[in-house]
């Protein structure tokens, strides 16, 4: 092996174990059978994964998580999509004030975002509700839907839809049949990114949320600010297996590559 060569596998390793060494450690300490973060233990338990399954308020703030990160990422990539179209492909006055007013939730601090939602919420007298929680999510989670869509419709060729509709196809199936199967990558991308997103906010989401809109980020903080005991480690080893084997599904059935980077084109 060349000299080069070696040092650049040595370091690719480092940094790999870098990387994921703090998340082994994690899911190690889920297994112990003590009453407190502990490691090494003494003995292996499932004991905190029975406790994660009876504890409800976890269970409800995850499925929560769930629903409002499939809605709002629905949401955000309904809207990402013609605003790509339209940013992409026409020029008018005021096009980059538009995508820099839509790309702008990346500049603001989530803070400053969830203490701005917290007093609209408050005068407008609608928080609390789900749907209103989804909206703010949805404005945050909306750049990164509208990044991966825009990346995708840029140097998309206008004649393709032009020759669909000169051969009498209607705009809605020109768009369903030539369009969006050549942004697709882009789109799913985009869904998936806004999704993450989504279901990881926390800094904002303290802000808004209610005991009625808990979502699993703002519990898991709740408990570890309450107590120390390792149930939060079960909590984490549940998603980093289940982010795992999502990761392994998309790729058999989509292919992250084509997803995540884009078809040539």
């Amino acid at each position: 092996m060349h000299k080069n060569g070696f040092f650049s596998l040595l370091f690719h390793i480092l940094f790999i174990a870098f990387i994921v060494a703090p998340l082994l450690v994690v899911m190690a300490m889920a297994f112990t059978d003590k009453g407190y973060l502990s490691l090494p233990t003494d003995g292996l338990s499932l004991r905190w994964f029975r406790a994660l399954l009876d504890n409800q308020e976890m269970l409800d703030a995850f499925a929560l998580s769930i629903k409002l990160g499939l809605a709002s990422a629905t949401i955000a990539t309904l809207l990402a999509i013609p605003a790509a179209l339209a940013i992409s492909r026409y020029d008018f006055p005021g096009r980059g004030t538009l995508t820099g007013f839509l790309l702008s939730p990346l500049m603001i601090p989530s803070v400053v975002l969830g203490i701005a939602f917290l007093r609209f919420f408050s005068i407008a007298q609608i928080g609390g509700s789900f749907w209103a929680l989804c909206l703010t999510h949805v404005i945050v989670v909306l750049p990164y839907a509208l990044r991966l869509t825009l990346a995708s419709t840029i140097g998309l060729e206008k004649d393709i839809e032009q020759a669909a509709l000169s051969l009498g196809a209607k705009r809605w199936t020109a768009f369903h049949r030539v369009i969006l199967p050549r942004i697709r990558t882009g789109v799913v991308g985009g869904w998936m990114l806004a999704f993450i997103q989504s279901f990881d906010e926390l800094t904002m989401t303290v802000f808004v949320a209610t005991p009625g809109t808990t979502t699993l980020p703002v519990a898991m903080y709740n408990q570890i600010s309450q107590t120390i005991d390792p149930l939060i480690t079960a909590v984490s080893t549940v998603l980093i297996v289940g982010t795992l084997i999502l990761m392994l599904v998309l790729d058999r059935l989509v292919g992250l590559d084509r997803v995540l980077i884009g078809e040539g084109k």
